[in-house]
């Protein structure tokens, strides 16, 4: 194991992102406010927002694409803040595009939180990109959807919703039964009558319930909700009636509810399980090997067998931290083995289920995301087409370190400079850089996320970025290192080309300016 690359030669030199060089200049965006971490004509029958939001929602919506980066710039210097804004695009993507399928152009709303990660994690003079980014995904969203056939988020017919008092019931009844109509009213009557906590319960369940679209239900539980807490609950009815409209989505294969369908069968299955961990569970002993072990069971069991797996460790007191570092380490790997659509989505699922995991106050929701989580690795294993990678394929507790050629911020420029070339190799090096301890973790995530900024094309960059980002501090620090090497088999690489948002938010902050 190569040990030349020592910490003191690692930080050597500085390591911020806006040191590295060819890894983009956003000078041009002094020209706006900076953005501070604190900040951070329609059919009479579609749904509307508050005053304060509605004016700036109906403006991206009617902007013509080529506009809008100009519009929202001229907005943002007569004082439009960067919350408002985020609000906005947010909203204007729930209104307008259809959440069915939960993924392709939906991705414009899928994606919001991720970029707001994005730009929370920035320096506070790049923070506009990560909306500008937001914009346009919508404009190009909306114009999908309008090809396909125009849809909005309708009103409701307010006399048909139920009470407060009955709110709760006649939604789980809903939502049970595949009930389409029944869950819209009785999400609406939820939300006015219920807290921000007791409706995420509620819902992080059904997001975790089925495979269907490959993740993205539990995916837009966790970000919709994310981002609520940020823009504010007050919005919450239209976002939730659209989670719960896409949460029903079953792709005409009957009324699951009266059917045993693959999608949903681990969740009945893990319902039972989930009575089988013992008390007390919730701690144990963080063990490394633990981690190893459910990693090796991913690679050949069944979705059954590797739910078993879950149970067999948290009942030999291992802590749910190491269950986690298996089940993040399967979603690093299986990207290394065959990166793509499929086994990325099982890092931004895992990520998801997680997030459930760590925010639900409920025992059994805590216990059913872990055991999701490890069913769903496996199938995005089978949905990939991957068996065992066997002797010879590639592992990503195996890979092995090397040294990169130079120093401090240029070894982090030399392995994004790989990217482009051959990810492998830029992956080993990435190892051999992280053992400098924590900064290097920040030095590769700020020059990762600095180039997704200037180089990413597609939602997915976001989503993937921001999901691994936050992700690499979940996972006990031993693993850290290996599970953020993997990240490098999507990421963009500094020889990649240069998105055209960058062109245009130069040219639309080149107008007026003084």
């Amino acid at each position: 194991m190569s040990t030349s690359f020592n910490r003191r030669r690692f930080v050597r030199g500085t390591l911020t992102a806006g040191a590295l060089a060819g890894l983009g200049d956003f000078s041009f965006l002094n020209r706006l406010p900076a953005v501070g971490a604190a900040e951070a004509a329609l059919s009479p029958s579609a749904v509307r927002f508050g005053p304060e939001v509605e004016p700036l929602v109906r403006l991206i919506e009617e902007t013509p694409r080529e506009k809008l980066l100009e519009a929202a710039v001229g907005k943002v210097r007569e004082g439009v803040g960067y919350q408002r804004l985020l609000s906005a695009v947010f909203l204007a993507g729930v209104r307008n595009i259809q959440p069915r399928p939960v993924g392709f152009e939906f991705h414009c709303v899928l994606a919001v939180h991720s970029a707001h990660l994005a730009a929370l994690a920035a320096a506070d003079a790049d923070r506009w990109l990560a909306l500008f980014w937001a914009l346009d995904e919508f404009k190009q969203s909306q114009a999908i959807k309008q090809k396909k056939g125009a849809w909005t988020l309708p009103l409701l017919e307010e006399a048909k919703l139920p009470s407060a008092e009955r709110a709760r019931k006649d939604f789980v009844e809903a939502m049970d039964g595949w009930d389409e109509e029944g869950a819209d009213r009785a999400t609406a009557a939820l939300v006015r009558s219920a807290g921000a906590d007791e409706i995420f319960e509620l819902f992080v369940r059904y997001g975790a319930r089925d495979f269907r679209d490959i993740g993205h239900k539990a995916i837009y539980v966790a970000n919709a909700t994310r981002t609520l807490n940020t823009i504010g609950w007050r919005h919450a009815e239209p976002v939730m009636r659209s989670v719960a409209f896409a949460l029903l989505a079953h792709e005409g294969s009957g009324n699951p509810a009266k059917a045993d369908l693959g999608p949903d069968r681990p969740w009945r299955e893990n319902l039972k399980r989930a009575g089988k961990i013992r008390d007390g569970w919730r701690r144990g002993k963080v063990t490394p090997g633990a981690a190893a072990d459910l990693l090796a069971a991913q690679r050949t069991a069944s979705p059954a067998e590797a739910s078993d797996q879950v149970v067999e460790l948290l009942n030999r007191e291992v802590d749910p931290a190491s269950v986690w570092d298996g089940l993040f380490l399967t979603a690093g790997e299986l990207l290394m083995r065959k990166p793509g659509i499929i086994t990325l989505h099982c890092s931004t699922t895992t990520n998801a289920l997680h997030y459930a995991f760590q925010t639900s106050g409920d025992d059994e929701t805590r216990r059913l995301s872990m055991l999701q989580a490890a069913a769903f690795a496996v199938m995005f294993r089978q949905a990939a087409g991957l068996g065992d990678p066997g002797r010879d394929g590639l592992k990503i507790d195996a890979l092995e370190k090397a040294d990169p050629k130079a120093d401090g911020a240029a070894a982090v420029e030399e392995i994004f400079a790989d990217v482009s070339k051959d990810r492998t190799a830029a992956a080993r090096k990435a190892l051999a850089l992280l053992d400098g301890g924590p900064a290097g973790v920040e030095a590769l995530t700020a020059a990762g996320r600095r180039l997704v900024f200037n180089k990413g094309r597609d939602a997915h960059d976001y989503k993937f970025s921001s999901a691994v980002f936050e992700d690499v501090y979940h996972l006990t620090p031993p693993w850290r290192p290996r599970f953020l090497a993997s990240s490098l088999f999507w990421l963009h690489g500094a020889g990649d080309r240069d998105n055209d948002l960058i062109v245009q938010a130069r040219a639309a902050l080149a107008k007026g300016a003084g």
